[in-house]
């Protein structure tokens, strides 16, 4: 529904002094042209500046009377359509300016026409008329403001010319046409034509359709002429006799058509077929073109809501394009954001969204028939017969969300498109006829009728006051009674604004959604002015967006104070408005006020403001204020609120009264936790280990998971842990690893940030590793499923006990948990080999020291889940450490596969050890290591040593010759005996290997 609010967006206005009674107009850059009606055929051009004054710039002769004119902002050329006798002729004025230098030389030439170097030097001074001669006469025109190519609408067919830049010198540049592209549109008479980067837009009496033309890729070829053919919105109807029942229907029947509306793929359907014809000479940087439908609507004559019009036409049809914010203007550079298509009824128009996918924005009902409207990024204004209307758009909704399609967040927000359209204003004025838009003036032509002349006396009739300043005195003679030709000055946004906000307030206790919409197009207002930096002054744009802030925050608050279904956008707002949490409770609750309720766009944001990592702290009072409203309104949250950074100055005792007002109703652990870090504020050990004795420690440690910020915040982006963590390392150690061990697995704490986590609690530097965190990483080697971390783990601690054992560094506490707690509790810890005991046993009395260290790792590389290929360089600095660095090399030889080179490291440095190591892991194809290498090595070195190596004897004996004669045939065996060994020492052997080949 269209809401009216008589605000002011119009301001003073002035008379365009023009000679003569202005037939058409239109609005270039910095100018305003006007074609003289019929009797008089010349173009006056006036210089229009920032505050509406008209300064005449010359005038020059057409060759008939003006139907159509237009003004290209790219390349600045004026383009017409005109008359003489019965022909119709489409010219382009080219560097018309310099009319204004008194230069009075004109140049005619045909498009495409081949200029000389003698001839085009003096086309600096001159005016360059181009004339583009047309098969059938033109009847529509459109500059597209983005490259400046011109689109001509003729019968069934629309011709594009290109715009060209002719360079003849280094010091002359002239602009002409190329004729690129031909249109074939069968069975259509275009009324107007509306073309912009790409997009055309087309108008009969009631049909619309707008059209987009592709690039085709040049890696597809020369291609040939794209035709695209509309199939029928009926079915066709069979021949023979349904033909004549059809015939005898159509004649005894009228059939209206009903009106249709196609979108996207679907207009496509309508019966508008369209053939491209390429006229541009081939070469290899030709453009191939494919027509794509985007919309295709059908109006009825009687679609009025007034009953039946007689003449009802569509008229003033617009493409508005949106660029970028961020860009500066340069000319031809814009980059294109959103494009915009407005046509209209005598009593409705219509706004749609024309991009990736074609939508209707909004719908406007006029209240009496229009004569002409004109669309911008901030408002439409339509002529009516009686007055000059001002209604709102939704353009810079719309664009912003395609700038920025997360605009609907929590950080950011917009009003919505489909926000009711209003009416900002009706003015009244005697016989509006035509308008057009130049920057913030509008360009408005009235004509009184005769009996219109004596109303103007009438005070009902108020029209804006005239300054007479910049009007120039007319004689009875140059001009005709009952027309003038106005430039109205629409007031600075930031006026409007200011008027807008001031309106909202008469709609705050009585009217919620009126006091939102009008604040939203207050927003909305600013908004498109924003996205229009060209228009700016550098202090403009500071006061513009202070504005924007401004109206964020007045948004919030009312998403705040009001009972709406759109309470949350109170947050986005709010962010957007740069206030921070303790002037928002400035704005929103009232001192001494106990009786105050809160809504729930309130409760919003404070709850997303305080669950988030603020740098804002909040003064004791405000902190309590906080309590206070969440006990009042959202009592569960309590427990959350009072960990946020933000309550840091909180009164303790006053959140402990509050907090056990909530127990009553709903107690939990996350609860009892807070009360707990409460005791600790007020140094109330008693309590603290009341509340902590509540629940099982296993049940605290998930308590935590609820609300990790007991246990870390973040300052400045730093991990910082609270006076509860370092009380827990203190006291529980074993509860603070294992509540960190439950917030990673539950995805609430990284890896990397447990790390800083437990250095600063701590007080580590940042490369070394307290033993609490090696706890953790224990810990969680317990309980951890994902591969990827599973072996970060454990080269952390493969790192870390390998730096202690080799530095000689104890840890600063005692481990939580031994050697044999890992091995019992985590399958990643193995248990520890016979053979690697045996090394240990001849190790130097230091090693005791750091057993610890060394059985874990010892304990690891015997477990299953080390890639001891990646734990290598870790390894390193173990290579020469006494009896744990061999443990350790030749367990990664035996990991890796290498056993022959695990026996050359036993027999070299602790020989004891090699048959217990023969036995654990030579097996299956390893058979073959323990006789081709160990047997011989024992043997020659027992003989080398005599009686003095009974190490060696004994494993030879008792171990080696009892598993080589078990294995080998008999023959083997012999053949490995020592020629020079004494029978008797070899004897039980031989016999046990001849025995078993007689039992099989």
């Amino acid at each position: 529904m269209v809401q009216l609010y008589n605000l002011h967006p119009f301001g003073s206005q002035r008379v365009v002094p023009c000679r003569q009674e202005p037939a058409h107009f239109c609005c270039g850059r910095d100018v305003l042209f006007v074609a003289s009606a019929a009797g008089s055929c010349r173009v006056e051009a006036f210089a229009v500046d920032e505050q509406g004054r008209c300064e005449p710039l010359g005038a020059f002769a057409t060759l008939g009377p003006v139907r159509r004119m237009a003004h290209s902002r790219a390349g600045d050329y004026l383009v017409t359509i005109e008359e003489k006798g019965k022909a119709t002729f489409l010219r382009a004025y080219m560097n018309w300016r310099c009319m204004s230098a008194g230069s009075s030389r004109v140049c005619v030439r045909m498009v495409g026409h081949k200029m000389e170097e003698s001839y085009s030097e003096t086309l600096k001074e001159q005016m360059s008329i181009v004339e583009m001669p047309l098969s059938d006469p033109p009847l529509c025109i459109s500059c597209c403001p983005v490259s400046g190519d011109l689109l001509v609408g003729c019968k069934n067919k629309l011709v594009m010319f290109c715009l060209k830049y002719v360079v003849i010198n280094q010091n002359l540049t002239v602009l002409d046409f190329e004729r690129s592209l031909i249109l074939h549109v069968d069975n259509l008479i275009p009324a107007e034509v509306a073309f912009c980067a790409r997009h055309i837009a087309i108008t009969t009496e009631l049909d619309v359709l707008i059209l987009k033309l592709d690039l085709v890729p040049q890696s597809a070829g020369r291609t040939e002429q794209c035709a695209h053919r509309g199939s029928a919105l009926e079915k066709p109807v069979d021949a023979g006799s349904s033909t004549d029942a059809l015939q005898l229907e159509l004649d005894e029947f009228i059939l209206c058509q009903k009106p249709v509306e196609l979108l996207g793929e679907e207009s496509e359907r309508c019966e508008i077929p369209v053939t491209l014809e390429s006229t541009e000479l081939p070469t290899e940087h030709t453009k191939r073109f494919q027509v794509r439908y985007l919309l295709f609507r059908c109006f009825t004559p009687d679609q009025s809501p007034f009953g039946v019009c007689e003449e009802t036409k569509l008229h003033s049809l617009q493409l508005l394009p949106m660029y970028q914010t961020a860009q500066e203007e340069t000319e031809n550079k814009r980059e294109l954001l959103s494009l915009f298509c407005f046509f209209s009824l005598p009593h409705a128009g219509y706004l749609y969204s024309v991009g990736k996918s074609v939508e209707l924005i909004s719908t406007y009902q006029y209240s009496e028939k229009s004569e002409q409207a004109v669309l911008t990024p901030q408002f439409l204004h339509v002529v009516t017969s009686e007055s000059l209307q001002c209604f709102t758009v939704r353009c810079s909704a719309a664009a912003a969300r395609v700038e920025d399609p997360y605009i609907d967040t929590t950080v950011k927000a917009c009003p919505p498109v489909a926000l009711d359209v209003c009416t900002l204003r009706m003015q009244l004025f005697i016989g509006p006829r035509a308008i057009c838009h130049f920057k913030n003036h509008i360009i408005l032509l009235t004509k009184a009728d005769t009996e219109d002349i004596t109303e103007r006396r009438k005070p009902a009739r108020r029209m804006l006051a005239r300054k007479t300043d910049s009007i120039k005195s007319r004689t009875n003679s140059e001009s005709e009674p009952g027309w003038n030709l106005y430039i109205i000055n629409t007031v600075s946004t930031i006026q409007l604004y200011r008027e807008m906000v001031d309106y909202s307030r008469t709609y705050e206790n009585v009217k919620t959604e009126s006091c939102i919409h009008l604040l939203s197009e207050a927003h909305l207002l600013v908004r498109a002015a924003i996205m229009e930096p060209s228009f700016l002054q550098p202090d403009e744009k500071e006061e513009l967006l202070r504005a924007f802030r401004e109206s964020c925050a007045a948004l919030g608050d009312c998403y705040s104070r009001f009972d709406t279904k759109d309470y949350h956008l109170a947050l986005p707002y709010y962010r957007m408005s740069g206030l921070s949490m303790a002037e928002v409770l400035k704005r929103i609750v009232s001192e001494g006020d106990e009786m105050q309720t809160y809504e729930r766009g309130l409760i919003f944001y404070l709850t997303h403001s305080l669950n988030e990592d603020l740098n804002e702290e909040l003064t004791k009072e405000s902190a309590n204020k906080v309590l206070q409203i969440f006990c009042l309104a959202d009592p569960v949250q309590l427990p959350h609120i009072l960990c946020s950074p933000c309550m840091r100055n909180v009164c303790p005792l006053t959140a402990m009264k509050y907090l056990q007002q909530v127990e009553k109703m709903m107690p939990s652990v996350v609860l009892t936790l807070t009360k707990a870090s409460m005791a600790l504020k007020m140094g109330d050990l008693m309590m603290y280990e009341h509340e902590m004795d509540s629940y099982k420690e296993t049940i605290l440690a998930c308590g935590f998971i609820g609300q990790p910020r007991l246990l870390r915040q973040h300052k400045d982006g730093a991990v910082v842990p609270t006076e509860f963590a370092v009380h827990l390392k203190e006291r529980q150690p074993g509860l603070l690893v294992a509540a960190t061990v439950a917030l990673h697995e539950n995805s609430k704490m990284e890896l990397e940030e447990a790390d800083t986590f437990f250095k600063m609690l701590c007080s580590n530097s940042e490369n070394a590793v307290p033993q609490l965190l090696v706890d953790f990483w224990e810990a969680l080697l317990v309980v951890c499923s994902q591969e990827e971390i599973l072996q970060q783990l454990l080269l952390r601690v493969i790192s870390q006990y390998v730096w202690r054992i080799s530095k000689r560094q104890l840890p600063e506490t005692k481990p939580l948990k031994t050697t044999e707690d890992l091995i019992n509790s985590c399958n990643h810890f193995g248990l520890i080999f016979p053979w690697v005991t045996s090394i240990m046993s001849v190790g130097s009395p230091s090693d005791k020291d750091y057993h610890e260290d060394i059985s874990k790792l010892q304990s690891l590389l015997c477990g299953p889940s080390v890639d001891v290929a990646a734990a290598l360089p870790a390894l390193e600095p173990l290579a020469g450490v006494g009896s744990a660095g061999l443990a350790v090399r030749v367990l990664c030889c035996s990991r890796r596969g290498q056993r022959g080179a695990a026996v050359e490291l036993l027999l070299q440095s602790c020989p004891r050890a090699a048959v217990l190591y023969a036995q654990h892991e030579l097996s299956g194809d390893s058979r073959t290591v323990w006789w081709n290498t160990l047997l011989p090595e024992l043997c020659k070195r027992t003989r080398l040593a005599g009686n003095d190596c009974p190490a060696l004897i004994s494993s030879l004996k008792a171990e080696t010759l009892s598993v080589v004669a078990a294995e080998l045939e008999l023959r083997d065996f012999l053949s490995l005996l020592p020629e020079d060994g004494t029978a008797a020492f070899f004897l039980p052997h031989l016999l046990h290997c001849s025995q078993k080949q007689l039992l099989t």
